[in-house]
């Protein structure tokens, strides 16, 4: 059986290969193929191309590479013609999976769409292209596969994958204990997944790091890296703009960090839904220029930028979406920050709601349910998996 896989994200990509580790454990024979990145491709899959290099975020940055997504949508219509695979895997990055689905479609592959992109947030109306192109939605949050389910989309709620991962990760211990052993106040900084808005947000991180090292000599800050080369940017940043506060910056350890950490100052993503698992109060940021705002912001039908606040229906992380110069945002997150580290039992009420939450969401068992009903949905029954193991 061959599965083909889609993935433009890099939180994706660890999702995915979770899942390809998954089916493959149930039955021996699923052979996994398609866009994604390295993750899944450690974990078995043969990359045609690393489609998370080009995760990308605004118009002005889609556009220059239009003809390279026109090749890729074309490379995938002739390898499903050619290598006919037993379905098609989408996870997120609808504005070109879309196209993968279509063609998937033409030739009657059926088509999932693992954590599907956030519709009922931004663009409700593109639901008439789910009904079109997708055959089953596996939803990450029950809400989310209700809306579905309401607009007449089969969508089924397996659950979060990054509940998993987060129960699954081996931590450092030792990384940990050396955090810990230090005299010091701990802040985790989270300046995103994607290059540009690392770029965009990291400045603004460091303004506030700025502020609050005056407040707090002992402060140390914590900033994970998801890959080196947004590292090395960070540290030449901070060494030509804040050579004085005190910061360590580190790749593959968010985790260990959050840990640590007394709250956490992220840019807004699907990490959220790691920083709530871990109970860590933390507040949002988003920094976009007035065009991408003004062009964008009409289309957004959600008014919160966190799941976790989306979920729970309220403000549980303080969120700053910043358009244009930080300058108010910058003195208003610092006096945020400020005031958790002032007072305990002021950080302790800002983590008793998330912490609520976390018990109430967090379920393990995504990534074995999504695996258990693709096969299913393709017809490998139970029994023929077993014997396929053995």
């Amino acid at each position: 059986m061959k599965i083909f896989f889609s993935v433009g994200e890099p939180s994706g990509d660890q999702h995915a290969a979770h899942l390809i580790t998954e089916l493959q454990s149930r039955d021996s024979t699923v052979e996994c193929v398609g866009f994604g990145g390295p993750l899944m491709q450690d974990a078995g899959c043969r990359i045609d191309f690393q489609l998370t290099d080009l995760a990308v975020m605004g118009f002005f940055r889609v556009v220059p590479l239009i003809q390279k997504f026109r090749g890729l949508v074309k490379q995938a219509q002739a390898q499903f013609e050619r290598e006919r695979p037993d379905a098609v895997v989408l996870v997120d990055f609808p504005g070109f999976n879309w196209w993968i689905a279509r063609a998937a479609k033409s030739l009657g592959i059926p088509v999932f769409y693992y954590c599907p992109p956030q519709l009922w947030a931004w663009a409700s109306w593109r639901i008439k292209k789910v009904k079109k192109f997708v055959d089953h939605v596996l939803a990450c949050l029950p809400f989310e596969a209700e809306w579905y389910q309401q607009r007449g989309v089969p969508a089924v709620c397996v659950g979060h994958p990054f509940f998993d991962e987060v129960a699954e990760k081996k931590l450092d211990t030792e990384f940990m204990l050396a955090q810990r052993a230090r005299e010091e106040r701990r802040i985790a900084i989270l300046p995103g997944s994607r290059t540009h808005e690392v770029h965009s947000n990291f400045p603004i991180q460091v303004a506030v790091m700025r502020s609050l090292s005056q407040e707090f000599p002992d402060a140390r800050f914590l900033v994970a890296s998801f890959k080196e080369s947004q590292r090395t940017y960070c540290e030449q940043y901070l060494r030509d703009h804040a050579p004085q506060v005190s910061v360590d910056l580190h790749v593959g350890k968010l985790s260990e960090i959050l840990e640590v950490s007394e709250c956490c100052l992220m840019v807004s993503g699907s990490v959220s839904l790691e920083v709530l698992a871990r109970g860590v109060p933390a507040i949002v940021q988003y920094h976009c220029d007035r065009l991408f705002a003004f062009l964008v912001r009409p289309l957004i039908t959600c008014k919160y930028m966190s799941l976790p606040n989306l979920v729970a229906g309220r403000i549980l992380m303080p969120e700053y979406l910043i358009i244009g110069s930080p300058k108010k945002q910058i003195a208003q997150i610092s006096a945020h920050l400020q005031s958790w580290l002032s007072n305990p039992m002021t950080l302790a009420r800002a983590a008793k709601p998330l912490v609520e939450l976390r018990d109430e969401l967090v379920r393990t068992g995504a990534t074995a349910n999504a695996a258990k009903l693709i096969l299913e949905r393709l017809g490998v029954a139970e029994d023929r998996r077993e014997s396929r193991a053995a």
